[in-house]
């Protein structure tokens, strides 16, 4: 009996303990802790290389013109900013990705506080952005995608308060999260398709009402998107062309991309790459929608008033009951027949929502919150589905709904189980993120291997090197503060005149090198790899536990001169 008290007082004292706010912050610093630690332990991939070099370029010599083939110009303008301010360097490129995915849980918390989401779904929430294994992953990436993410549900939230507030404050705010978005990469309009159907349709059906002035709002808002857009694409002034043929330009390269699918896969890529790295809150968001829209039959003996997915059934059955019998002085009740009337079928209930209500109707928050996701998270599925480009960052913009869709309902049982199924994205986060050497995962899809960083260090030891092949990234980063002799060559130099340059290493293509060069040692390194899904086709199973087998690797032949040479 004393030790069931003592359980009891001891359970108890922890849930005195731990309030939401402490838990809350428990989450963020766990963000944090993932986002921030060893920030530069991972060498830059391809396109991180060429992003920094770009926005190096950019604070040393002034020169950036925008280009669709590297997306928007926010990511270089805020990179040689944080290059100006800390130094250039692997860890400091990263920081504003990193600050980007830890400031999506303010913005959940924000979201709670207006009433959409209870206090277990926020937590969750939270909890699932924290530890994510792609979420991390390209929070620790110089990649335009975070910088989506953030401004999407930047936007979302100052929609919402908008809605709720009327002022125009929010809608500037919106402004400002839709114009930096814009900047930063091609795929926002989507984001704000996506948003505008939906407010579109709450208009229509008087689930939202709009001030009087919304009109010099909305054109206040767009103001401030279009001026953040101009200053931008335009380099602040310096190349005002841009402003005519930038648009044209862009979507003429991304639908060529489309077509040519450069980087293909089947429509159902993302789903694939979700189960691999997120499969707890692929599955509850599964379950969440199935929530939302399951038959009444499965609630368990709730209320009409308690039954989700049940709204307009009460003011159904009153309507109906029109017509039935009246009960008159002298007659009881019970002596009357009553025929209970048939629930609404699947056609009437779906009549009901294109039926457009003649007043105002009482929004039900939460619920009508988790609409707008399930429609934000289906919607996404299929518009990266189309698009032929299958690269992995852009799981992050399907990913981002289908958390919010993962806490539908959120009950004590299904907090434990979410909890519980965390443990499991974590561990898949350690082992993707801190990991130091090459991973053979199909996140990183074309990565540089570690060995350049032994590369660059024999080419600092030696002063100097030929490269003598196109496939050279990302030496222009790692050597751009060296003191060391950098020429580059055609790949058909003649052997006998490099020789004459007397340059310490010698760095060829594996494929278009000699065998030997005298008084050179000759290393086969990797220059880049990646996974090769075809290897892994008959061991699905062994590879999604281990991680293992072989990859596709581009490689270099990096001949040394020898001491004393």
């Amino acid at each position: 009996m004393a030790a069931f008290q003592s359980a009891e007082e001891l359970i108890s004292s922890i849930s005195k303990h731990c309030t939401f706010e402490r838990l809350f912050v428990l989450i963020f610093l766990i963000a944090f802790a993932l986002r921030f630690t060893a920030l530069d332990l991972r060498i830059f991939h391809q396109d991180e290389a060429v992003h920094a070099w770009f926005a190096y370029n950019l604070l040393t010599q002034g020169n950036y013109v925008y280009d669709p083939v590297y997306h928007g110009p926010f990511l270089y303008y805020v990179t040689a900013g944080m290059f100006a301010l800390f130094g250039d360097s692997d860890f400091v490129s990263r920081i504003i990705p990193a600050l980007c995915g830890l400031l999506l849980l303010p913005l959940v918390y924000a979201i709670f506080r207006l009433g959409y989401l209870d206090k277990k779904q926020t937590l969750v929430a939270a909890l699932f952005l924290a530890v994510s294994p792609e979420m991390v992953y390209f929070s620790r990436f110089l990649r335009n995608d975070i910088f989506i993410v953030f401004f999407t549900l930047l936007f979302l939230v100052a929609l919402l308060y908008y809605f709720k507030k009327k002022s125009w404050e929010y809608a500037v705010f919106a402004g400002v999260a839709a114009g930096l978005g814009m900047c930063a990469k091609e795929n926002m309009p989507i984001v704000l398709a996506i948003f505008g159907v939906y407010v579109l349709y709450l208009l229509w059906s008087r689930k939202l009402t709009l001030p009087l002035a919304w009109k010099k709002h909305f054109v206040l808002g767009a103001a401030v998107a279009v001026t953040l857009m101009a200053l931008f694409y335009s380099s602040f002034g310096m190349h005002p062309e841009v402003l005519a043929h930038g648009w044209i330009d862009a979507i003429v390269h991304w639908t060529s991309m489309h077509s040519a699918q450069r980087i293909g896969g089947p429509p159902y890529t993302y789903l694939l790459l979700l189960a691999l790295y997120d499969l707890p809150i692929l599955i509850l968001a599964v379950y969440g929608c199935w929530q939302f829209v399951r038959p009444r039959s499965f609630s368990r003996g709730k209320s009409d008033a308690e039954v989700p997915g049940d709204e307009g059934m009460n003011q159904w059955v009153e309507d109906s009951s029109e017509g039935l019998p009246e009960v008159s002085s002298g007659i009881q009740p019970d002596e009357i027949s009553i025929q209970t009337p048939a629930r609404p079928t699947l056609w009437l209930k779906a009549g009901n929502l294109l039926k457009r209500p003649e007043a105002p109707v009482t929004l039900d928050k939460k619920r009508e919150f988790m609409r707008f996701c399930i429609w934000w998270f289906l919607l996404s599925l299929l518009a990266y589905a189309y698009i032929g480009e299958k690269v992995p960052w852009l799981a992050l913009h399907q990913l981002l709904p289908m958390i919010f869709v993962a806490v539908y309902l959120m009950t004590d049982r299904k907090v434990v189980i979410a909890v519980l199924l965390s443990i499991f994205l974590i561990v898949t986060t350690v082992s993707l993120v801190f990991v130091p050497g090459d991973i053979n995962e199909p996140i990183v899809q074309v990565q540089h291997s570690a060995d350049v960083r032994t590369v660059t260090q024999w080419i600092e030891d030696t002063g100097s090197v030929a490269i003598v092949t196109d496939t050279y990234w990302p030496l222009p980063w790692y050597l751009r503060g060296t003191n060391a002799t950098v020429k580059y060559y055609n790949k058909d130099a003649d052997l006998n005149y490099l020789l004459d340059q007397d340059a310490g290493v010698l760095l060829y293509h594996d494929l278009e090198s000699p065998d030997t060069i005298d008084g050179y040692t000759r290393h086969e390194m990797k220059q880049a790899y990646w996974f090769s899904v075809y290897e892994q086709m008959n061991r699905l199973v062994p590879y999604y536990f281990f991680r293992d087998g072989p990859v596709g690797s581009l490689n270099w032949a990096v001949f040394v001169k020898d001491a004393g040479q």
